[in-house]
């Protein structure tokens, strides 16, 4: 059986017909993992796949590489490389893979601090766009040191980026300065996420697209489904409660986008607490696949969902 969507939720949710307002949105993350020989071929005729729609945008929700591979200056400009040989602008969020798991042995034995510094200087080194052929202009948070964290209105629709990882959002520290930079980043982020949801709704948006790495109900999916239970006593939880205030502040549609745990899925993680936030984990590690979603503000659910399947890389089981 196919590991790569608990419910085919997805599936419902594409319309038949699509207003001239529309846009597509391209979802990928976790990925290329494993040696170059194995793991290049198959990434590079996804990249290939994506250019072929022409969509509006791409978001890379991180981890550019395994958790496992080196950290080394050459791997991440190769991982640079890949995403500015997208045809679309593409907004990309750092994974904990690239940076925090970096001062593992087998990853090189970096300090993550220096590699966070790293990606900064060079996957934003131009803050004010984004990567990719043909980036766009963005909002940022550099002021604050943290330009990865970026918005954009894509028609009437607010897409931003928050940085957000796994490992439990970096509060896995190894030193006091490693906690340090955990709890002025998360800071960071929920003031972030309160400006941009601000922003939303100064604009007249009619819909939101949040993009983070971490998979905050890694612990937590499984029944009896407790998300509540399972944030308190995590790194997510300040940021998951921003999130729930505002969405429903909002009062329009939300779809947090994700990766981390590498499998397609798509669930409202807080039903009763924040009923107009949707989740949207995409595919990861071995099931090299997109997501494409159809971004309709006119549609009575803006939101329609679609796997984008690797041409080169058929669907197998687990």
């Amino acid at each position: 059986m196919f590991r790569l969507l608990p419910i085919l939720l997805a599936l419902c949710l594409v319309g038949t017909s699509v207003s001239a307002q529309a846009s597509r949105v391209i979802l990928l993350g976790d990925m290329p993992y494993g040696p170059p020989e194995a793991s290049h071929p198959p990434f590079e005729a996804l990249i290939g796949a994506i250019n072929a729609t022409a969509p509006d945008l791409v978001i890379h929700v991180g981890d550019i590489k395994s958790g496992r591979g080196p950290c080394s200056d050459a791997v991440l400009a190769e991982q640079r490389a890949w995403l500015d040989s997208l045809d679309a602008p593409v907004l990309y969020t750092p994974g904990d893979n690239e940076w925090t798991d970096c001062h593992r042995a087998d990853a090189g034995g970096f300090d993550p601090r220096g590699r966070l510094a790293h990606l900064r200087a060079t996957f934003f080194d131009a803050p004010g766009q984004t990567l990719g052929a043909r980036p766009l202009p963005v909002t940022h948070q550099g002021t604050e040191g943290y330009p990865e964290n970026a918005r954009l209105m894509l028609g009437d629709v607010m897409v931003m980026s928050a940085h957000v990882v796994g490992s439990n959002n970096g509060f896995e520290p190894h030193d006091l300065a490693t906690a340090e930079e955990a709890l002025a980043r998360d800071a960071a982020n929920r003031a972030w996420l309160a400006a941009s949801f601000a922003a939303a709704r100064q604009a007249g948006a009619k819909a939101l697209i949040l993009a983070i790495h971490g998979d905050m109900f890694e612990f937590g999916f499984a029944p009896p489904w407790n998300a509540e239970s399972f944030l308190r006593h995590s790194g997510f939880a300040r940021f998951a409660e921003v999130l729930i205030a505002e969405t429903n502040r909002f009062a329009r549609p939300v779809l947090l986008t994700y990766g981390d745990s590498h499998v397609f899925r798509m669930f409202r993680p807080f039903p009763t607490r924040a009923p107009g936030l949707m989740a949207l984990e995409t595919f990861g590690a071995r099931h090299m696949h997109a997501v494409e979603i159809t971004v309709d503000p006119g549609a009575g659910y803006p939101f329609a969902i679609r796997p984008l399947i690797n041409p080169a890389q058929p669907l197998r089981p687990e």
